[in-house]
């Protein structure tokens, strides 16, 4: 089955390449205030049907968080790859407490997938709000 996620008016289509099996809830300013759940892939792993009115706000200018500018869903985001050097509670992985990530991610937001079978994912709480 092909899994969409797509905002309210269906501007933004993102296709999925799979069921997500892991997911993220992340406490952060932003985050939080959007409820999303992220599911995460390596660029160019989702296919992009449709971004009409895409719109991005990125208050840091490393973390690029998309929405639709016409209903205002939270879609995507692309953002360095943080779990890579940092565990879910926002300490370093190897003792580096400044380290930067090299590589980037994308993420989707799940509440956006209307057949999503959400017992099928397992989802982490990430504390963004104290890491970052």
């Amino acid at each position: 089955m092909t899994l969409i996620a797509a905002c309210h008016c269906g501007h933004t289509r993102i296709e999925l390449p799979a069921q997500p099996t892991h997911a993220k809830s992340c406490n952060c300013t932003y985050c939080a205030r959007t409820g999303a759940v992220w599911a995460y892939y390596k660029p160019g792993e989702l296919t992009f049907l449709s971004r009409e009115g895409e719109a991005t706000y990125s208050p840091s200018g490393m973390n690029h968080h998309h929405f639709c500018a016409n209903c205002g869903m939270q879609t995507w985001g692309d953002s360095p790859d943080w779990a890579s050097l940092y565990n879910n509670d926002g300490t370093p992985k190897n003792g580096e407490a400044n380290a930067m990530p090299t590589e980037r991610i994308h993420a989707v937001n799940l509440r956006l997938i209307d057949d999503l079978d959400w017992d099928a994912v397992t989802v982490e709480a990430v504390d963004g709000r104290a890491s970052w």
